[in-house]
């Protein structure tokens, strides 16, 4: 116990010299008042209540907080103990670790200085985000997707999940909507693999449906042309709107290169990698996707790139799986595939 509480003091008074930094990440809702960060309180809540010190005064050290409306009151490693409601301090020294190994933005070289708050939805706002967050299996994002039966979550390094991701209410949310929920945070790269962006789904505490707000689903960075991949792309590669969509075919194709460009019109923008010869689009039956589609055959006419569509039995990929199963969503996509794919992409 002496060695983790040694370890917790010498992080404290690393993340006390990057505070500004901690509480634009942890506490993104709030903002900088003279010599506080102010925010709600330790869950990141839009308000006044709780302040962390950013500059040495007479009244307390860099990073010590209260909330005045609770009482509550700590140092940074509390906070993000606290913020991230973890059971053990074990966990949050591994937290702060990961936060502190993350490298600095423009903000932060700036030497922790008064300046405006780094800029909401920025590619490094996602970069923390993701790697502040942790591995799927066991977890709510875990449930969450078997619940649509997707159950092949190994090897999913583009996959991560954090137990209370901020969520910005917007005019549409009811009234007392909380301001974070459980998450499934997904890295989204461009063709080098370099994070462009995050995408971020959030979901109910049990984790067996989305969360109960108007936009559960959101991304941040940039993210035009780039997308969420499952496996690395050759000469052929299947690419679509959402995550579930192309998991699902990993269910029924899993050697197949994947990417889910999360909307209908990043879809159309989708980059094509050098080594690209055929393009396979899952398709949604709506009108947006065939306006993706018709976008993509243009581009990949002028590539000179093999463009075949994929087409679901019902609304989505993941609508053909919770009916038919892995197996009777393999023959559908097995039927569509090019002839030289059908043997080299089965299901084994």
């Amino acid at each position: 116990m002496g060695g983790i509480s040694t370890r917790a003091a010498e992080l404290s008074e690393r993340l006390a010299q990057n505070a500004h930094a901690v509480c634009r990440h942890y506490l993104p809702a709030g903002r900088r008042e003279g010599r506080y960060w102010m925010v709600g309180d330790v869950a990141g809540t839009p308000g006044r209540s709780l302040y962390v010190r950013l500059f040495e005064t007479g009244r307390g050290a860099i990073g010590n907080w209260v909330d005045a409306a609770t009482g509550e009151h700590g140092d940074l490693v509390d906070l993000i103990r606290l913020n991230q409601r973890h059971g053990s301090l074990a966990e949050t020294i591994e937290e702060a670790e990961r936060f502190l190994s993350l490298p600095p933005s423009e903000d932060d070289e700036r030497g922790r200085l008064p300046g405006p708050p780094a800029r909401a939805g920025s590619p490094t706002a996602a970069r923390r985000l993701f790697a502040a967050s942790k591995p799927i299996i066991g977890t709510p994002a875990a449930t969450y997707l078997q619940s649509r039966g997707i159950m092949h979550l190994a090897d999913l390094p583009a996959l991560r999940f954090h137990p209370r991701c901020y969520c910005r209410p917007n005019d549409d949310d009811v009234p007392g909507t909380p301001g974070a929920f459980p998450a499934l945070i997904a890295s989204v790269t461009d063709d080098d693999g370099v994070q462009t962006g995050a995408h971020r789904t959030w979901l109910d505490l049990s984790g067996r449906r989305k969360a109960a707000v108007a936009s559960p689903r959101r991304a941040m960075g940039n993210i035009l042309g780039a997308a969420i991949r499952f496996g690395q792309c050759g000469d052929v590669m299947a690419a679509g709107e959402g995550v579930e969509t192309m998991l699902s075919m990993r269910e029924a194709l899993p050697t197949l290169p994947l990417a889910a460009a999360t909307s209908s019109s990043h879809l159309a923008a989708i980059l094509f990698p050098p080594t690209l010869r055929r393009l396979y689009v899952a398709r949604d039956r709506d009108a947006a996707g065939d306006a993706a589609y018709g976008i993509l055959t243009e581009r990949a006419q002028a590539a000179g790139i093999d463009l075949l569509p994929l087409m679901p039995q019902l609304g989505d990929f993941n609508d053909d799986l919770q009916r038919d199963g892995v197996e009777g969503l393999g023959q559908c996509l097995i039927a569509q595939l090019h002839d030289a794919d059908r043997s080299r992409f089965l299901r084994r």
